[in-house]
């Protein structure tokens, strides 16, 4: 259905983890281990914080492993946070506003997953965002409406609570058309100063998601490995699937947990229950 990674921490060149690593992004989007598809080709996309004001953005529709300008900027772009995504439609068209990440303001949001019955749901879903915002939603995912009705919920004030309350108005508006509801949901979420990622399905197991253990701890199981010996305390990864097989850096994410990671790497798990939006 799609990969996505989160880093937040001492600045680096985003080719270091986007292409570097034995199981970077990059490779996931040929050949993913723990995705619903083997191959998430059907666009790229990148958002970053830096010297301006909000968060960069490219988007792609070239597959990630096939597309020459994101190795090149990769090797120039240093952020200490950003969000990278590869796409699997779930039917909506390839094209690139349907590509993650999805932007307002400073915020910017990757979602692997989908919105059951998205056809049947959207004109409902659509119409129930802020009219201020409305304007702004490019492409036709159910990605994009998620993070616009977040915005409509508030989620600039409180993101989790705003994402609980989008989460929960899908649901409810499913069970109002007659339809089982059934939302797949690992999201990551950044204002450019936090990351918080959130791990939920109304049935069965989500999607996959991983959160590195930190730094300190990491480097003292595995004293041998360079890379791992130039992380900084602070430096945190949610991934989709782990970059490399080390054992004890990697933990995965329970199903229904919210994580809000700080500046210095401060991990906080939370639990993550969708509700009604006037709750």
């Amino acid at each position: 259905m799609c990969r996505w990674m989160g880093w937040l921490g001492q600045p680096v060149l985003l080719e270091e983890l986007l292409f570097e690593p034995k199981n970077s992004l990059v490779v996931q989007s040929l050949h993913s281990h723990l995705g619903v598809e083997t191959t998430n080709g059907d666009g790229f996309g990148m958002g970053w914080y830096g010297a301006g004001e909000g968060a960069g953005i490219y988007r792609s529709v070239s597959p990630a492993w096939n597309d020459a300008n994101l190795r090149a900027m990769a090797s120039h772009i240093e952020s200490p946070l950003f969000l990278a995504h590869v796409r699997a439609s779930t039917g909506t068209d390839v094209q690139e506003t349907n590509c993650h990440p999805f932007r307002h303001g400073r915020w910017i949001m990757v979602h692997n997953g989908s919105i059951g019955d998205w056809h049947e749901l959207r004109r409902d879903l659509m119409l129930a965002v802020d009219p201020r915002l409305f304007q702004e939603i490019q492409g036709t995912t159910d990605s994009e409406t998620l993070f616009f009705l977040a915005m409509t919920f508030g989620l600039e004030d409180d993101p989790l609570a705003a994402l609980e309350r989008a989460i929960g108005f899908v649901e409810a508006t499913s069970a109002a058309h007659g339809i089982e509801p059934a939302v797949q949901a690992s999201i990551g979420l950044s204002d450019g100063e936090r990351l918080w990622a959130v791990r939920y399905a109304t049935h069965g197991a989500p999607r996959s998601l991983f959160v590195s253990e930190d730094v300190e701890s990491v480097q003292r199981i595995h004293p041998e490995n360079p890379r791992l010996q130039r992380l900084h305390a602070g430096d945190r990864l949610v991934v989709s699937e782990p970059l490399a097989d080390l054992p004890g850096a990697w933990h995965e994410v329970a199903p229904s947990t919210a994580l809000v990671i700080g500046p210095g790497g401060e991990l906080d798990r939370q639990p993550f229950h969708p509700r009604r939006a006037d709750a």
